[in-house]
């Protein structure tokens, strides 16, 4: 699904992407897009920032307040850095500025495709798929966070970062692994979506995210997920 109002840039983008075998559909506003996800399911949206009616970042909070995980590639105008975090807050899996490269918008078009079927595919029965860090309980079989008891709403770049680090507890990830969680290695994607996650994950799972005690930053590694009450017993 192509979401863009642009009849030129949408059509550039439909002979890209028809031209790498896909079915593609363009609408031009977003509740023309909203309407085109919920009756059809489509693999992928690509997603302009800019459109009337509702624009893309609205469109992306709908549809993850929908529980919607399609993956969503967002192309805008736009440049700064509050608007990269802000999409990728709202659950954008990937972002673009234009102008842009057609041939990189395909390679993350496949990049996004390839992690969606990664994750489709059927896993093998654990007898239990609960990852557990002291208080934060991560369930992938439920796609649900929760910290003491109570449910933590994530994103699902946030959810696939979250189980990465859970599932190997004080465990130091680099970015360049935890992108392979998101996305697989792609040299389009940057480590600064990483970054975006896990403030954003602190900002859910921490008391105080400016002080992070669970999700602790390794200077010049990456980060790793640690249970804070070891902490206080080992001091």
């Amino acid at each position: 699904m192509v979401a863009e109002d642009d009849e030129k840039q949408a059509e550039l983008v439909r002979r890209y992407l028809e031209r790498e075998g896909h079915a593609v559909r363009i609408v031009g506003d977003g509740l023309a897009a909203l309407d085109a996800v919920r009756h059809q399911e489509p693999d992928l949206l690509v997603l302009d920032v800019m459109m009337p009616r509702a624009d893309g970042l609205d469109v992306v909070r709908v549809l993850r307040s929908e529980n919607r995980e399609l993956p969503v590639l967002m192309l805008t105008a736009r440049s700064t850095e509050d608007d990269l975090l802000l999409g990728l807050d709202l659950g954008a899996d990937d972002y673009m500025t234009k102008p842009y490269s057609p041939r990189e918008l395909m390679a993350r078009v496949r990049t996004l495709l390839r992690r969606t079927r990664r994750t489709a595919a059927p896993e093998p029965v654990a007898e239990d798929p609960v990852l557990r860090v002291g208080a934060l309980v991560v369930d992938p079989a439920r796609h649900e966070v929760s910290v003491g008891g109570g449910r933590v709403e994530c994103t699902p770049g946030e959810f696939r970062i979250l189980a990465a680090l859970a599932a190997g507890p004080d465990r130091v990830f680099s970015r360049q692994r935890l992108l392979e969680e998101l996305h697989g290695f792609d040299r389009y994607i940057s480590a600064r979506t990483v970054d975006v996650h896990v403030m954003n994950l602190r900002k859910k799972i921490e008391r105080a995210p400016r002080r992070p005690e669970r999700l602790l930053t390794v200077f010049g590694v990456g980060y790793k997920l640690t249970d804070p009450a070891k902490a206080v017993r080992r001091a």
